[in-house]
């Protein structure tokens, strides 16, 4: 389902250009207290909720989700006994969904040009965050931003890098990665992300067809580590602040890897057929995992270990 319409990508590479002289301030968002080079912060093109986060999501039984082909990967997040699934499908048009599943605010986050699923709880610090899509880049990763401070937050670095919160820490949640075939034959009784969003997408097209063909990235991105090529998929975990990376086609075939990461026990195992990736602790609890692009992954993490058969 990695597609883009070359209307759309042509858009963004159109309206990308060098931000005004102001050094303070990017899309309408105060950056002098950043905790990143601010030369290095890029427009993407729209502006700010020019990519509309889902702020009301509805959700459908999977018999109802017609529109989903089997090999589409879907996110897949369990609470309080319910299991949702959020379509990359429709991610890749919104890129934020703020939901509350069981008693928890989350929010479910997508970087098409990073490949990055990723879901964190949006109760920081006391206070439950609303966000949104700020229209800005940080290495080619999504820069969010809340609605309460006005800080802008990345994805991959996981915290909050200006605005009153920089600084201040994401809390990564455990989520599934998986095609749309395996959660449905998973999770019957599950929940689906309906595309009757309030927007109007094409969510039965496909999006950034050019640029997933293409080993190019879109904006400029630190290139320190020459091990993959640019979008190779890894699997990214952070334990203790350590980070290692698995490529995905090296991983065997429903068979766990017995691994240490940042003095701690993991069990990594990769499901072929189903693009399903499972990582526990050694107590067999989920810990969180991203699929990501290999360029995407040196940059937030240079000095990131990389796992050999």
């Amino acid at each position: 389902m990695r597609s883009l319409t070359c209307s759309l990508l042509s858009l963004i590479l159109l309206l990308v250009g060098p931000f005004p002289a102001s050094a303070g301030q990017r899309n309408g968002f105060d950056v002098s207290n950043a905790t990143i080079p601010v030369a290095e912060i890029f427009g993407g093109g729209p502006p700010r909720d020019g990519i509309p986060s889902i702020d009301a999501p509805k959700f459908i039984r999977p018999a109802d989700a017609t529109f989903m082909r089997d090999d589409d990967i879907v996110l897949s997040l369990t609470r309080g006994g319910t299991t949702r699934a959020y379509p990359l499908r429709i991610l890749v048009w919104h890129e934020i969904v703020n939901d509350t599943l069981g008693d928890e605010p989350i929010v479910v986050t997508y970087c098409p040009l990073c490949g990055t699923g990723m879901v964190f709880d949006r109760n920081i610090g006391g206070k439950i965050r609303a966000f949104g899509v700020s229209g800005l880049l940080y290495q080619s990763d999504v820069l969010m931003y809340d609605r309460q401070s006005e800080s802008l937050w990345s994805q991959l670095k996981m915290e909050s890098v200006s605005g009153p919160e920089a600084g201040k820490k994401l809390r990564w949640l455990p989520s599934g990665h998986l095609t749309w075939k395996a959660w449905k034959t998973k999770y019957p009784d599950g929940e689906v992300l309906s595309a009757d969003t309030g927007h109007r997408r094409d969510y039965d097209g496909a999006a950034y067809a050019e640029y997933f063909a293409s080993d190019a990235t879109m904006f400029p991105v630190p290139m320190t580590r020459k091990e993959f090529s640019n979008k190779t998929e890894v699997l990214g975990l952070v334990v203790n602040g350590k980070a290692k990376a698995y490529p995905v086609t090296k991983l065997p075939d429903g068979k766990a890897v017995e691994d240490t990461i940042g003095g701690e026990q993991v069990s990594v195992t990769f499901h072929h057929a189903e693009n399903r990736p499972e990582v526990r602790n050694a107590n067999g609890g989920p810990l969180p995992s991203v699929m990501v692009f290999w360029f995407a992954w040196q940059a937030f993490y240079p000095d990131t270990e990389i796992w050999k058969p």
